[in-house]
Order: structure tokens, then C-alpha cells, then sequence
């Protein structure tokens, strides 16, 4: 993701203060993501960028600012990316298979932009100039996870009964996992993401096929010639759902 996309993305008639704090964000992300917020000073990243010290005191109050506007920015683009994929999607294999791509290639290619959150997320946690800001990225993911929920009801003719909290926080705690995995060197990390995902889908979007799957052995003790409920992977594989 470039500047220059962001500009495309927002029009013309952007706020030129906006447009110049979205630059020096992304100019000093490089640092940021790999030093991390407890690590890096607004001098640093000015010495690693091409702005001036002053520069950037001007645009931004303090580094909190600066990595707030960076992250809220990336986070942004994310929400449009998938937001895409939900509009496009005609089928709920479609859908699935657009999520999970999405997922995976953000990891494999912006990994330390999504460190970038996590770290400011935690920050949270002890600075309480962050909290605002993290609450309002949090809540824009959430949004995010539950239209695509929703539009995954849509073309499997089921309800969606779980809230959208618990639904992003399934999905998130995947993600982080991937991403701590995938940095470490893992190379299994994006694959078990793509499993787990599906496998996820399968037991939200299609819970009767394993809860039969459970009590089968208990309701008789008699072979079964009935077909076996499908697999959490063939669930989701399907193409169609009635």
C-alpha cells in the first residue's frame, strides 16, 4: 500500500493536513515496525526517514500520534480490502475462499504492519492516550468481521447467532496466532491459519452437521448406513448450501 493509493482511495478533495500526516506516517512505519513503539522516539524515526525532527513535531504531538495515524490509516485500507470480497462474492465458497486469501496474504506480505497494531493495542493496556483510538480500530474490525458474517448467512440461508464481539475475537485470536508463528520463521504458521479458519466457518455457519457427527455413537449402538455428516473442510468446500 502506497501513499499514492491512499490519495486515490480518498479523493481529491482531501484535507491537505491529513494527506501531509498520512505521508510522514508511512515514511516512518519502516522504523516503527521494526523497533516498535517502546523502542523508537520521534528523533529516530526522523533520522531513519526523510523528514526533519521538526518536521514531524510539527505534524504529529508526540509519537503516540504519529503511530496512532499511521495504524488507523493501514487499518482502514484493510476494512475496504474485505470489504471487496463481500461484495463480490456470489457464492458462500466464494466468500470463504476470498477471506481466507485475504487473511493469508496479509500476513505473508504486511506482517509488520500488523505487528505494528498489536504492539499499539498493548500499549493500550498502560497508556491511556491510546485507548480511544485503539477502542475505534477495534470496533471498525469488528464491523468488518460481521458483515462478513452476515453476508456468509446470506448465501448459506442460516442465521447468524453469535454476537459480533465473539465473532471477531475468534477470528483475531487466529490471526495474532498466525502472525506471532509466521514471524517467528514458522513456515506451517499461514497453512494451520487457512485450516483453522475453514474448520471455524464449518462449526459457525454449520453446527448441525457436527453436532450430529458428536452424538451419532451415543443415540444408537448399532452400525449406522446413514451417510456420515460432512467434514469441517467439505463443509465449507461446498459450493452450494441449502
Amino acid at each position: 500500500m502506497t501513499v499514492q493509493t491512499l490519495r486515490t482511495e480518498r479523493g481529491p478533495r482531501v484535507d491537505k493536513f491529513a494527506e501531509r500526516r498520512a505521508e510522514l506516517a508511512w515514511a516512518a512505519v519502516k522504523t516503527l515496525a521494526e523497533l516498535g513503539y517502546a523502542r523508537t522516539s520521534l528523533r529516530e524515526i526522523a533520522q531513519n526517514s526523510e523528514f526533519s525532527h521538526g518536521v514531524l513535531h510539527y505534524y504529529f504531538k508526540d509519537k503516540a500520534d504519529l503511530i496512532t495515524c499511521c495504524v488507523r490509516t493501514y487499518k482502514s485500507h484493510c476494512v475496504t480490502r474485505y470489504d471487496q470480497v463481500t461484495a463480490e462474492a456470489t457464492s458462500a465458497e466464494q466468500l470463504l475462499d476470498g477471506f481466507v486469501d485475504g487473511l493469508a496474504a496479509s500476513v505473508q506480505e504486511e506482517a509488520h504492519l500488523h505487528r505494528l497494531w498489536y504492539d499499539l493495542r498493548a500499549q493500550a493496556l498502560f497508556e491511556p492516550a491510546f485507548r480511544a483510538d485503539v477502542a475505534e480500530i477495534d470496533k471498525s474490525l469488528e464491523s468488518m468481521i460481521w458483515r462478513i458474517m452476515s453476508r456468509f448467512a446470506e448465501l448459506t440461508g442460516r442465521l447468524q447467532t453469535l454476537p459480533p464481539a465473539l465473532l471477531y475475537s475468534l477470528f483475531d485470536g487466529l490471526f495474532q496466532q498466525c502472525l506471532l508463528k509466521h514471524l517467528a520463521g514458522e513456515a506451517s504458521a499461514i497453512p494451520e491459519m487457512r485450516e483453522h479458519v475453514r474448520a471455524l466457518l464449518a462449526r459457525i455457519c454449520f453446527p448441525e452437521a457436527v453436532v450430529r457427527r458428536r452424538r451419532a455413537p451415543r443415540e444408537t449402538n448399532q452400525p449406522s448406513t446413514a451417510a456420515s455428516p460432512p467434514s469441517a473442510r467439505s463443509v465449507t468446500r461446498s459450493t452450494t448450501v441449502s
